[in-house]
């Protein structure tokens, strides 16, 4: 089973908070796949990253979701983090429903929340 981390945004877009977080993951060894909900978001964040100085490594390790997109292939993955945005309610809702079904699927979960001086994890 995977590890999957969701993560909370409040003060932070995530073009602005994904770089940091895949520059730890790569520190830590993991190699990274972004996948968004349509073609034209990856073509954004691809651009947020490159312009960032983030390298994209092949054989990921650790696979990263936002605009609520599911992943059917998580085994595959060491880790995964799960980006939502806490300023919409249907976000909210819909990173809680995929929390329950992953909590379900026997996946080990964290919950990090943005603060301003970074992410903190939440029991």
């Amino acid at each position: 089973m995977a590890e999957i981390g969701f993560y909370h945004l409040f003060s932070a877009s995530l073009d602005r908070a994904l770089p940091k977080l895949l520059e730890r993951a790569c520190s830590q060894g993991y190699r990274i796949v972004v996948r968004a909900a349509s073609p034209d978001r990856v073509e954004y964040l691809n651009s947020a990253l490159w312009t960032h100085r983030e390298e994209n490594p092949n054989g990921a390790s650790m696979l990263v979701l936002v605009d609520g997109l599911e992943a059917g292939d998580l085994q595959s993955f060491a880790r995964c983090a799960d980006f939502f945005d806490g300023n919409d309610a249907a976000a909210v809702e819909a990173a809680r429903d995929r929390w329950r079904r992953a909590r379900e699927a026997g996946h080990q979960l964290t919950y990090w929340q943005q603060t301003a001086s970074g992410w903190e994890r939440k029991a």
